[in-house]
């Protein structure tokens, strides 16, 4: 009878999902909010058709390993060349600015100190889905505005890692926090060489070897994706960060590109699962209690962050066209930080509303500023026939 419930759960969440990506597309809207509202749909605050609790967790810790290993198999050199001047300044002003909105909105509104923290961090982010979906690739990925946008959201999701570090290193007192922080700091490095090592030494040589084999090197990618996940876990660190290492360590790898194209299917399909757990947890009853709050941080994110960049590239010699480009479509929340109010509310920092706020915010800016960007800009989905470009 389990076996038969997990085979209901995962039709349903497919079945639901194509329907409703169907209809985004119709309607140009990102198909992750499509798998978002299938979740809330069938999860257990609305028809209950998908409730296991258990199912639900280990769901979205899946999905979660899977997009940070493709995230860190994007990090090559070649990407962090351009990591270092006006975008890393660009990152860290706009990173604080953005984290400056979120923080007081919350405050304003009553939340705790660390509720308004977390707020912060997740707002600092933009959506690397909806980015790179909306630039067209043959048009602005080698250009200018393409480097920019693709810049900070590297740096963006290296600040991500980050906070996903420490929030996983919570704990309900400061000594326990800064023991498991320690812990981390340790373990890290560690875990970093001896990746780098397994890659250098027995990975990319079975890869050359057997090259030919484009099976066996999804498996090897695979195993080696998990295999460090696990080892995170038993060295005191989350899943996802061992997962992330494991990718960082195979970028410098000439099949990493090759790798990252064969298992964006299996991340995709990842990403509809976690996505399903997001919106499993939301509470619609809950999320109308917190509808003030979570439409003014949305509101206020949509409107501020266009102009945020724009300011910080024009005073960096960028023109105003490009910087406001850049403004709208990086103008959005991001799906980190659905990933921080997940682990946070996990980690016990935040509380159910302070969740609901986050993640009802960053829905609203993924809908909102896609469509800013398919009415203004070239982008693959555009609704105008001349602005759209693949």
């Amino acid at each position: 009878m389990a076996s038969s419930a997990v085979v209901l759960s995962f039709s349903l969440i497919f079945t639901g999902a194509a329907v409703l990506a169907t209809l985004a597309l119709y309607t140009r809207q990102p198909l992750l909010v499509a798998y978002i509202a299938i979740g809330a749909i069938f999860g257990p605050h609305a028809t209950g058709l998908v409730s296991d609790a258990r199912l639900l967790s280990e769901i979205g810790e899946f999905g979660i390993i899977f997009l940070l290993f493709l995230v860190g198999l994007d990090l090559q050199p070649s990407k962090l060349k351009n990591m270092v001047g006006k975008s890393l300044l660009t990152a860290f002003a706009t990173t604080l600015v953005f984290f400056a909105i979120g923080f007081s909105l919350m405050l304003a509104f009553a939340f705790t100190v660390t509720e308004a923290v977390v707020t912060g961090i997740a707002a600092t982010f933009s959506s690397t889905i909806i980015g790179i979906k909306l630039l067209p690739t043959t048009v602005l990925h080698h250009r200018h505005i393409g480097e920019i946008v693709v810049s900070l959201l590297l740096i963006q999701d290296l600040l991500a890692i980050l906070a996903l570090l420490f929030l996983s290193s919570y704990s309900s007192t400061l000594t326990e926090t800064l023991s498991s922080l320690t812990v981390s700091a340790v373990a890290l490095p560690v875990l970093g060489l001896f990746a780098y090592l397994c890659v250098k030494y027995l990975v990319l040589p079975m890869l050359a070897r057997f090259d030919d084999f484009q099976e066996f090197m999804f498996l090897l990618a695979l195993g080696w994706c998990l295999g460090l996940a696990i080892l995170a876990s038993m060295a005191g660190l989350s899943h996802a960060i061992g997962a992330f290492i494991g990718g960082v360590a195979l970028a410098t790898s000439p099949v990493a590109q090759y790798i990252a194209e064969s298992l964006r299917p299996l991340r995709d399909f990842f990403l509809v699962l976690f996505f399903f757990a997001v919106g499993a947890e939301l509470d619609v009853t809950l999320l109308t209690q917190v509808m003030f709050p979570t439409l003014f941080l949305g509101l206020l994110l949509i409107a501020a962050k266009p102009l945020i960049f724009k300011w910080i590239l024009s005073a960096q010699g960028e023109s105003k066209e490009t910087s406001m480009e850049v403004g709208y479509r990086l103008g959005q929340a991001s799906e980190f930080s659905l990933l921080l109010s997940y682990v946070a509310i996990g980690s016990s920092m935040i509380g159910a509303e302070a969740a609901h706020v986050i993640q009802g915010a960053t829905v609203l800016t993924l809908v909102l500023s896609s469509y800013l960007v398919i009415f203004r800009y070239p982008s693959p989905i555009a609704m105008s026939a001349h602005l759209r470009r693949d």
